[in-house]
């Protein structure tokens, strides 16, 4: 067994940039899983009913279910200065913890709308904060104005990151949401490694934020986390570089890096990691036949992209013809482009129009877009990846690569029946 390395450095891939009309989700579409995983929390957006219609849809609550988020609309009166919108929020917030006293954590959501009318959600918060015991009150902004939907969580968890108390034992720190039965299956091996403190960003509850301080590491769960890695930077904790943890190969690394980190003898990772790695690699060669030698194309949408891109082509064996994401962390994804075929094209930033050209012109056998991209590829005969399930679908770690792969197997195995 092999732990997989850096072959070559990133800065040889070619980087298209490009900037024009965009296609995107915005970051309030986070809530949907956020809202599920810190279960003392509560998100409050404070914009229009267009972004209350998103969050209803998007996460497909029924009218009657208790969700841990909501919207405070911003009506005609609040954009027209008819009304003093803080006084409006202030009402909103009373009647909320009134109504829901189990909530430790209170999230005011920023939107394009209370950005463009300049409502100061972190001076509401700060003003609430000390009214309701018991209840901490943070501002991020979810805008969608030059940002993409990952973005969402990037902003939450960064707003997290002054409140963690100072913290200077030893400790690993795994950062981004994950669905608690991933993060179950990482703790058992980091137990099973010797890591004896591992701690959650964010928590399962907002009373259980973990500390930080020079002694503590941590991983990064998900690629497009950059503003959370520097506040926590900032903080004096350090960054265990390494491959995001999807396939065999990605989470080898990923576990790899915490524990040399943390001095871990390496016949006993090895040890440790290798059920996990050889059950991962048997659930891959379930679904390696149908995809590998297929030509794949990815839109920008998640930041997803690239380590995507990595375990397809490295571990299935797919065709990459372009990779796009919205923004390019070069540090952060240093050892996943490093890994990428040479000469792959990569895109940075979003000119649909062009892209779309592209695609045309390649025809692959599968394009990885937003949803509204989706209907009209499919209508040119293109078969098409949500790139939004990728988000939204347990797919870290050895347990859930076999379940990452079908994802992109799916729509193959689709457009064949249909042909039939």
């Amino acid at each position: 067994m092999t732990v997989a390395t850096a072959s070559r450095t990133a800065d040889a891939l070619p980087i298209l940039r490009e900037r024009g009309q965009r296609e995107v989700f915005c970051g309030l579409t986070g809530i949907i899983w956020l809202h599920r995983k810190v279960q003392d929390a509560f998100f409050l957006v404070v914009g229009s009913r267009t972004c209350a219609h998103l969050l209803q849809s998007a996460a497909g609550v029924m009218i009657f279910a208790e969700p841990r988020f909501g919207t405070a609309i911003i009506e005609e009166r609040d954009l027209a200065g008819l009304a003093d919108a803080n006084e409006e929020l202030d009402k909103v917030v009373r009647q909320l913890l009134a109504r829901r006293p189990e909530i430790k954590l209170l999230f005011l959501v920023g939107s394009c709308p209370s950005e463009v009318i300049k409502l100061d959600l972190g001076r509401a918060a700060q003003r609430l904060n000390g009214s309701y015991p018991g209840v901490k009150i943070l501002n991020y902004s979810g805008s969608g104005i030059e940002t993409t939907f990952t973005q969402g969580e990037d902003a939450c968890l960064a707003a997290l990151v002054p409140e963690m108390h100072e913290e200077p034992a030893e400790q690993l720190l795994v950062v981004g949401a994950l669905p608690d039965v991933v993060e179950d299956q990482f703790r058992r091996l980091f137990a099973e490694l010797g890591i004896a403190r591992v701690e959650t960003l964010p928590p399962r509850r907002a009373k259980d934020l973990p500390g930080i301080g020079p002694g503590t590491r941590f991983l990064l769960a998900q690629p497009f986390l950059g503003d959370t890695a520097r506040a926590l930077e900032t903080r004096g904790a350090v960054h265990l570089p390494a491959m995001f943890p999807f396939g065999a190969e990605g989470t080898t690394a990923w576990l790899h890096a915490a524990a040399q980190a943390f001095g871990i003898d390496e016949m006993h990772f090895r040890a440790v990691v290798a059920p996990g790695r050889e059950r991962a690699k048997r659930a891959l060669a379930h679904h390696a036949e149908r995809l590998a030698g297929k030509s794949i194309f990815f839109m920008p949408d998640s930041q997803l992209e690239i380590p995507l891109a990595r375990f397809l082509s490295a571990e299935l064996g797919m065709k990459i013809i372009e990779v796009g994401t919205p923004y390019l962390h070069r540090s952060h994804l240093a050892d996943d482009l490093a890994a990428l075929p040479a000469g792959v094209q990569i895109s940075e930033g979003q000119d649909v129009d062009k892209q779309l050209d592209r695609v045309r012109a390649a025809r692959p056998d599968l394009t990885v877009c937003g949803l509204g991209l989706a209907n009209p590829l499919e209508r040119e005969g293109l078969s098409t990846k949500w790139a939004i399930e990728l988000v939204f679908s347990p797919v870290h770690g050895f347990e859930q690569a076999g379940d990452l792969a079908e994802l992109f197997a799916r729509p193959l195995v689709r457009r064949d029946k249909l042909m039939v």
